[in-house]
């Protein structure tokens, strides 16, 4: 069983005296920072803020230690160090994919993206209809907001190009089969890529194993800096344009990064790996890089799951509550929107004053929000946490729910 007491010391935000008494319940809008990630960026700023890649020792270690990042993070994913890259988000890391895709396609051919998604990995895509681009969209059950795979497969035809979906929803929540989605699409001849800001903070998935073309996350949601984190397959990347300067043409991780990197935070994201490492030990997982962050994921899952349940029992008990997403916590993230008769900020702002730390609006999911006939004026509740959340916290928000609703 996860140690709940050794995971809550990694994080400092948790002895501030400033968050004393309040549960966070946000954390699909970005998690708190764990310790390692904070002291190597403060020992980047400090000691190595220099240009890095020179000769001298500052300039040395402080490439060496950007290189450790892409290094380790691979490892833990399954794949090549040079298949992973750093952008300024994961936004941006689309929208640049998104301009490559749109070099490498000729008009009429398609590409699918669904109505599940977080505006962030659909909008670059469905721009592309203005370059003649065929899009097709793979629409979620309105009631359950599930995406059925025999509806992908009638998308699909030797036209398509490209598959775009998320790992799971922001609202939904639900954990999409992301392998049998990209079998049946590679099938069909197209490449994939899947959106894993939503999961990737619930443990960090063997990209390998999964088997996409192209996944992408967020590492300040992953108790990481401020970066954009994606994984690019050798074949697919080699094959698109490159988006960066003429001179990294040849280098896999700088094809699709036009932008400078930020130094210190893509060394400070090696801290991610450092803190999957310490969980992995202190729990006596042993075997490869990639074997013990398979371990530290299912103890992560494992944990969310326990506490998830009650959770989702609670409101889906509740009239005056509609629960987006599946009701079994085994199958879905700690991820939780409800549609109320109210607005969802008002409802946060009501949780704010029993000190529960919620987030209320449409959070960039209009499509999918709209696509169950929910008002995204009217926005959700969101109700969000990660494997470091206590259950007395669950037990708190359940409290603070039954005042509020």
């Amino acid at each position: 069983m996860l140690d709940i007491d050794f995971v809550r010391a990694q994080f400092p935000a948790f002895d501030a005296d400033a968050l004393q008494g309040q549960a966070f319940f946000e954390n699909a809008g970005g998690s708190y920072t764990c310790r390692p990630v904070i002291e190597r960026l403060t020992r980047f700023y400090t000691e190595r803020k220099v240009q890095p890649y020179a000769p001298y020792e500052a300039s040395r270690l402080g490439g060496e230690e950007m290189d450790e990042a892409r290094e380790r993070l691979a490892q833990m994913m399954g794949v090549d160090t040079d298949e992973v890259s750093f952008g300024p988000s994961t936004t941006q890391n689309t929208y640049v994919l998104a301009q490559a895709f749109r070099q490498f396609m000729t008009p009429g051919e398609a590409i699918i993206v669904t109505n599940q998604d977080h505006e962030a990995n659909t909008g670059p895509w469905r721009r592309l209809a203005d370059e003649g681009i065929e899009v097709r969209e793979w629409q979620v059950d309105a009631e359950t907001g599930h995406l059925e795979l025999a509806a992908l497969e009638d998308l699909l035809d030797e036209n398509v190009r490209l598959v775009c979906f998320p790992h799971c929803s922001n609202v939904v929540g639900e954990i999409n089969p992301v392998t049998e989605i990209t079998a049946a699409a590679h099938a069909a001849g197209a490449f994939v890529c899947v959106d894993g800001v939503s999961y990737a903070p619930h443990g960090i998935p063997n990209i390998d194993m999964l088997g996409p073309d192209i996944y992408l996350f967020s590492a300040y949601k992953t108790y990481g800096p401020h970066q954009g984190i994606m994984v690019m397959r050798r074949g697919l990347g080699m094959t698109l344009p490159n988006q960066g300067h003429y001179f990294n043409e040849g280098a896999l991780y700088k094809r699709f990064t036009p932008a400078g990197p930020d130094h210190a935070q893509v060394a400070a994201s090696a801290g991610m790996a450092d803190y999957m490492e310490l969980l992995a030990t202190h729990h006596g997982l042993s075997g490869s890089v990639a074997e013990k962050a398979a371990g530290v994921h299912d103890l992560m899952r494992a944990h969310e799951v326990k506490l998830l349940q009650p959770l989702l029992d609670y409101l889906s008990a509740k009239n005056s509550a509609r629960l987006l997403g599946p009701s079994t916590a085994a199958n879905r993230a700690p991820t939780v929107a409800v549609e109320l008769a109210g607005s969802g900020e008002a409802a946060a702002a009501a949780l704010a004053e029993h000190g529960i730390m919620a987030g209320g609006g449409d959070f960039y999911a209009i499509r999918a929000l709209k696509g169950m006939g929910v008002d995204p004026d009217k926005g959700v509740l969101r109700l969000s946490f990660t494997h470091y959340t206590h259950e007395d916290e669950v037990s708190k928000l359940i409290t603070a729910l039954d005042e509020v609703l």
